[in-house]
């Protein structure tokens, strides 16, 4: 059996054995016996990795932390996850660069300032908070639509059907119904500033 360990734009943890373009963690969450535990995040530092880096080879769901897997970045954006200042540094400055420039500022912000305002935005409580709908969505925003249980992420004018294995192509966005933002306010601002998040090959 699988891990549970691949990651919904919800943030849910699921187990499927496709691995998906980039891993991440929230810190250690799963016992001795690789056993997932009751808690969902044991760190503000939700970060979005390379699933290869420097020759590294770990056990997965061994030593440390629980090593989780997404579809591609913007269903880790959506879950509340921010690129890894260590094995994607570039594209984490590209991310505080644009974050600067949403918030009208000459400094970079540090990881855990990021962390902090991500942190208040990913969750209510213990579950994902949404966001109300709002016009002019940057590609890489995902969204919910009304009485649809899926989520739906935003390219080019059109919604994409997120499912594990990939996108679907579901219609123009100015004809959906948004219900809500699931990609936290701070994380669309950045993407409306330019940052290009990682695709999966389905989006094209």
């Amino acid at each position: 059996m699988p891990f549970p360990n691949r990651i919904t734009p919800f943030g849910g943890f699921t187990a499927v054995s496709t691995r998906g373009l980039l891993m991440g963690n929230r810190g250690r969450l799963h016992d001795k016996d690789q056993r997932l535990g009751s808690r969902r995040w044991a760190s503000r530092a939700w970060i979005c990795c390379q699933c290869e880096f420097k020759d590294r080879h770990r056990k997965v769901w061994g030593d440390g932390y629980t090593e989780l897997f997404f579809l591609d970045e913007p269903t880790a954006l959506a879950a509340g996850h921010r690129p890894c200042f260590e094995c994607r540094r570039a594209d984490a400055l590209a991310f505080a660069e644009a974050w600067a420039q949403a918030h009208g500022s000459d400094r970079k912000p540090s990881a855990g300032e990021m962390d902090d305002v991500l942190h208040a935005q990913r969750l209510d409580e213990r579950a994902k908070r949404l966001h109300p709908p709002q016009p002019d969505l940057p590609d890489g925003s995902f969204v919910t639509l009304v009485d649809d249980p899926n989520a739906y992420a935003v390219r080019h004018g059109r919604l994409l059907r997120w499912s594990h294995e990939g996108y679907v192509d579901a219609g123009a966005l100015g004809d959906a119904r948004v219900a809500a933002v699931i990609t936290p306010p701070a994380t669309i601002a950045v993407l409306a500033r330019g940052y290009a998040p990682q695709w999966h090959s389905s989006a094209d």
